[in-house]
């Protein structure tokens, strides 16, 4: 492995928190975690595969649903503990429940709301 996969602060599980943020309109769509070989395969690849601790495998982004992420740029924070995606989200949607962004709830003074559209029913996307 390359010299910058051992600059990354991995956690003990071998994880990095991994931020996915639309290159152009700098909004964060999504959170996810990688290891070093999801890493190197994004890097390879030059589209976005996290680690899926729910499913325990290696997860490439769109896989089912064919919102893929094309990677533009990959940054690390100045502690090298979190890792930063520009991306390009490929057919708008970034969230298994069919929205841009995963970050759709805001907190109101009645809790949390759902203030973005679904675009696509996850019954449509999901088979």
């Amino acid at each position: 492995m390359s010299k910058w996969l051992d600059e990354v602060r991995w956690d003990d599980q071998g994880l990095v928190p991994a931020i996915a943020q639309d290159a152009v309109t700098g909004e964060v769509l999504m959170f996810a975690w990688m290891n070093r070989e999801s890493l190197a395969l994004t890097v390879e690849s030059g589209h976005a595969v996290y680690w899926s601790r729910s499913r325990g495998r290696l997860w490439h982004k769109g896989e089912e649903s064919g919102h893929t992420q094309k990677v533009l740029e990959l940054r690390v924070d100045c502690d090298k503990d979190v890792v930063l995606l520009k991306i390009e989200q490929i057919g708008g949607i970034a969230c298994h429940t069919g929205r841009r962004s995963c970050f759709f709830n805001r907190l109101e003074t009645s809790g949390w709301q759902d203030v973005e559209p679904v675009l696509k029913d996850p019954k449509e996307i999901y088979k």
